[in-house]
C-alpha cells in the first residue's frame, strides 16, 4: 500500500528546522512534495548560505521518510532561493509598447465609419479607396467590419488569401488596392458569431499579419457603432484621421455625432463627413428630389467645427457597379457620381493624409 500525503508531512514535521526554530514543515522550507507508488520526492527551500547547515537536516529528513511502511525510493534535495536583487541588479524586461503604433510599411490609415448602418460606409470605402488608387496611390483597404463583410463582393474579390509560412496573411489585389477581409476567409452566407476579444484579436492579425506591403494610404471600413473594433484600432494602430459617413436625415446624424466624438475622446482627428444618398435625379424625367433630406450633414460640420468632404448622390448605378464588383469609381470613371469620389480623393491628397 502506498504512503499517503499526510503521513509524510507528519513524519516531516519531527524534523527541526535550525533557522526559525520550527519545524521544516511549518516553516514553509518542504516544497514540491509528490508521492508516485513508493516513490517520495520533496525539496528543502534554504538559502543558499545555510546550505552546509542544511545538509544533515535533509539526510535526516530523507531517513524519516524511508522509514515508513510503503515507501521505495526517497529523493530529498537542497534547493537555494535569492534574495531579491536590487533594482539596478535586476535583469531589464523588454519594454511593453506603449501606445499605438505604425503598421509597417503604411504611410497613413484613415478610418471610415458611421454612427449607425445602412448609410453606405462600406460603398464610400470601395469607391474612395478605387478613386485614390486611380490617382497614383498605393491604396490598401481592410474590410474590419467583421460581421457584415462586404468588400469582397464591391470589389470583385475571392478566394483564400494565401499563407507562405503559417503566419504572414497575404492579401488580395483588384482595381488596384489591395485589399483583406475576414469575408475571404468564411464561406458566403456562414455567420460571424464571435464575442468582442475576438473581434479584437481578428483585428490585429489584420493589420499586424497581413503582408500590406509599402502603402500610401490604408484605409479601414468600420463598422456601425462605437464599440470594440473602433476602440482596438485607434488603440493599437497610428489612425490618422477619420470620415464620417452619413445620410441627410437627422436619426442618422444623431448617430454621426457620437461617432465625432468617439474619435474625439479617442484622440483621433476628423478630417471631415461625407453626405452619402444626398440627393436623387430621376433618369426618367430628371427631377431632382431630397429623399432623405438635404443639407443635413453640411450643418451639422458647420455646427461642430468639421470639414464637409463631400455629396454623394442616391443613384442606381452607384448600386448596380458595387454589387458588380467593379465601383463606380472606376467603372463609370467619367460620369458625376465618379467623380464625386474622386473630388474626395484628390482633397484628402492635398491634405497629405493620403
Amino acid at each position: 500500500m502506498a504512503v499517503s500525503r499526510e503521513a509524510v508531512l507528519e513524519t516531516l514535521k519531527q524534523i527541526d528546522d535550525p533557522v526559525s526554530g520550527q519545524d521544516v514543515v511549518t516553516a514553509g522550507v518542504t516544497r514540491a512534495l509528490t508521492i508516485e507508488g513508493g516513490t517520495v520526492r520533496f525539496v528543502l527551500e534554504i538559502d543558499p548560505k545555510r546550505a552546509e547547515a542544511y545538509e544533515p537536516v535533509r539526510q535526516r529528513a530523507q531517513a524519516a521518510v524511508e522509514a515508513l511502511d510503503g515507501v521505495a525510493e526517497v529523493s530529498a534535495v537542497l534547493t537555494g532561493h535569492q534574495e531579491k536583487a536590487p533594482p539596478d541588479l535586476q535583469p531589464q524586461r523588454r519594454a511593453e509598447p506603449q501606445g499605438p503604433e505604425r503598421v509597417p510599411g503604411v504611410a497613413h490609415i484613415i478610418a471610415v465609419a458611421s454612427g449607425k448602418g445602412g448609410v453606405g460606409k462600406s460603398t464610400v470605402s470601395a469607391n474612395l479607396a478605387c478613386a485614390l488608387a486611380a490617382q497614383g496611390r498605393r491604396v490598401g483597404l481592410l474590410d474590419a467590419d467583421v460581421y457584415g463583410p462586404s468588400q469582397p463582393r464591391m470589389l470583385g474579390v475571392s478566394g483564400r488569401p494565401a499563407s507562405p509560412d503559417g503566419k504572414t496573411i497575404l492579401p488580395l489585389r483588384n482595381h488596384g488596392v489591395t485589399m483583406m477581409s475576414i469575408g475571404l476567409m468564411t464561406n458566403e452566407g456562414q455567420a460571424v458569431v464571435w464575442r468582442g476579444p475576438m473581434l479584437m484579436g481578428a483585428l490585429q492579425q489584420m493589420l499586424g499579419q497581413v503582408q500590406w506591403g509599402a502603402l500610401d494610404v490604408l484605409l479601414v471600413d468600420l463598422p456601425p457603432g462605437t464599440g470594440d473594433v473602433q476602440m482596438t484600432l485607434c488603440q493599437k494602430a497610428v489612425v490618422d484621421g477619420a470620415i464620417i459617413v452619413s445620410t441627410p436625415q437627422d436619426v442618422a446624424l444623431l448617430d454621426a455625432r457620437k461617432g465625432v466624438d468617439m474619435f474625439t475622446q479617442l484622440k483621433v482627428p476628423v478630417l471631415g463627413m461625407i453626405e452619402n444618398m444626398s440627393t436623387h435625379i430621376c433618369s426618367a424625367c430628371g427631377h431632382e428630389e431630397h429623399v432623405f433630406g438635404h443639407g443635413g450633414v453640411a450643418a451639422e460640420c458647420e455646427t461642430m467645427g468639421v470639414p464637409l468632404l463631400g455629396e454623394i448622390p442616391l443613384h442606381l448605378d452607384i448600386r448596380v457597379a458595387s454589387d458588380g464588383g467593379a465601383p463606380i469609381a472606376v467603372s463609370k470613371p467619367e460620369s458625376a457620381q465618379a467623380r464625386a469620389f474622386h473630388e474626395i480623393a484628390q482633397a484628402l491628397v492635398t491634405q497629405g493624409v493620403a
